[in-house]
């Protein structure tokens, strides 16, 4: 065979870091005593949880699109910016304003700017620019932890992540945040992303306008995701790293709650309860992982009592980050030996011990078969995102050769991964209603998901235009949605393990992204831990 020219070589040496690479060596081998059974194929969960992104896909989709009912939708967003009028005083807005003049992307008197893409946060077609970016971030660390146990499934994870970071660097491009959608309006009409016709609503934050969850939880996706594509694509992943750096320093200069100024846009849906300072120090947590910079770890030393880190707030989502955070800076100590860090160690203990079920410790409940129950709202994302803390918190111990201490009482690694397999079999199937709450995985899981797209005929069965108010009927209907959400996570189980499979009830029975994303590193895990990849 000729020698390849050293051009081409490059190539391929960058495309298998794409398909092979991962953050660090995952040497524990202790994960291989499940082999003999495993309780479910998480392969198949695996490729399916990843394949759920596909279907909430908004903009002008790809070739390769799989969920093939899926067709081109909001190809206009970003054509009608809502501004305030103090708005004007501010010097960005004077400068954008400028810009949109001298090169005609002002019409009408509205801001016009190239939001297309993203993904649709849950069963609506709202973008909500919070929990897409969140979501962003915890694909990318479920990428760069359990990368390297993925196999094929690692190239439509990467995918996954740039559909979102792409449409992320749109919504950064200039010195603020930009939001979509307008989700009162949205959320009067039952109908088909394909068909909305619904005002595509546009805010922003600004310096005058501040909105640091938002602007920093954007910032941590961002450099998550360079990671990520660190090796793959070098070039794409500066830019990541760039943008985040420059959004996470407007983020902590114009500190202030985007629910102040957006109430009426973000509230009651996705307002930041938790406040701002737990995703300055999540965000910084990741500048400091993604730059290695000094000054993160800085400011992560001089800030972090300030900003929440030894809080006892237990509870890991898309508004509250301070557990993620202790998490994933207790790594700097265990792995990188970074002593300046050691209490994150203890802060990290802390929670992991809140939720050891029948010990003096635990602050958490259970359902009598077995489910992490936090709240009745979308309760499974936080069973997701829990097992994956507890799955790569106990990579970390068991790569520094050390334990959790619960007041006295040791709490191995092994423990920590039969928790967190415990909730991911109950949402495979392993529950007292033997249902999976994975749409398409098993034989039996939740048939009417409160989700617009999937309850209502697709463009191909039925082309034509479905208007606001005529999809109630099918909101409304018994009958089973007509296009499988393959990898669709529900909200799921009561406290009592109950399940209704009704469509208006919200609750239980609608997906979202952020409901997935954690789950995807968990699944990796499981399914090489089962030799299933």
């Amino acid at each position: 065979m000729a020698a390849l020219p050293l051009q081409l070589f490059s190539v391929l040496l960058v495309l298998s870091s794409c398909i092979l690479g991962s953050s660090f060596p995952f040497n524990d081998h202790s994960h291989h005593a499940h082999r003999s059974a495993p309780a479910h194929d998480y392969r198949d969960a695996l490729s399916k949880s990843i394949l759920f992104f596909e279907g909430q896909r908004s903009g002008r989709l790809p070739r390769d699109q799989r969920m093939s009912w899926r067709r081109n939708s909001g190809l206009s967003d970003g054509s009608l910016l809502h501004v305030k009028a103090v708005t004007l005083y501010s010097f960005f807005f004077a400068f954008f304003s400028f810009l949109c003049m001298t090169f005609g992307f002002w019409k009408m008197g509205k801001m016009q700017v190239d939001l297309v893409g993203g993904y649709y946060d849950a069963g609506d077609n709202v973008k909500f620019g919070f929990p897409m970016a969140f979501t962003t971030t915890m694909l990318s660390w479920s990428v760069l932890e359990f990368g390297g146990l993925m196999g094929h499934e690692l190239q439509n994870a990467r995918a996954a992540i740039k559909w979102a970071t792409d449409y992320l660097l749109k919504a950064t491009a200039h010195p603020d945040t930009i939001y979509v959608g307008d989700p009162n309006k949205d959320h009067a009409c039952w109908e088909r992303p394909e068909d909305m016709d619904t005002p595509r609503t546009v805010y922003k934050i600004d310096s005058q306008h501040p909105g640091s969850d938002v602007a920093a939880e954007t910032a941590a996706a961002l450099a998550a995701a360079s990671l990520v594509f660190r090796k793959c694509d070098p070039s794409y992943a500066s830019l990541l790293r760039r943008t985040a750096i420059r959004v996470f320093a407007f983020a902590d200069r114009h500190r202030g709650s985007y629910s102040n100024v957006l109430q009426q846009a973000v509230c009651p849906f996705y307002c930041s309860y938790s406040g701002y300072q737990d995703e300055l120090l999540w965000g910084a947590a990741w500048l400091h992982k993604a730059t290695r910079n000094p000054a993160y770890l800085k400011y992560i030393q001089v800030n972090g009592q300030t900003l929440g880190a030894d809080e006892t707030d237990n509870t890991f989502g898309w508004d509250n980050k301070h557990v993620g955070a202790r998490i994933l800076l207790s790594k700097s100590f265990l792995v990188q030996k970074l002593a300046s860090l050691h209490d994150y160690k203890g802060h990290a203990d802390n929670y992991i011990c809140s939720l050891l079920p029948g010990t003096s410790f635990s602050q958490t409940q259970y359902t009598p078969g077995g489910l992490l129950y936090k709240m009745s709202d979308s309760n499974m994302q936080y069973v997701t995102s829990t097992s994956f803390l507890l799955l790569t918190y106990a990579k970390y111990l068991t790569v520094a050769g050390t334990s959790v201490d619960c007041g006295g009482m040791r709490v191995t690694p092994q423990k920590l991964r039969a928790l967190a397999r415990k909730q991911v079999d109950y949402l495979l199937g392993s529950n007292p209603l033997r249902m999976s709450y994975m749409v398409g995985y098993g034989p039996r899981f939740p048939e009417r998901i409160h989700h617009r797209g999937s309850s209502l005929p697709s463009v191909a069965a039925h082309p034509q235009f479905i208007p606001c108010g005529a999809g109630f009927k099918a909101m409304d209907s018994s009958a089973s949605n007509p296009n499988l959400l393959i990898g669709a996570v529900v909200g799921g189980p009561d406290l009592h393990d109950r399940f209704p499979d009704e469509r208006r009830d919200y609750e239980q029975s609608e997906p979202a992204t952020y409901i997935n994303a954690p789950l995807v590193g968990a699944l990796a895990y499981f399914a090489h831990s089962a030799g299933q990849i």
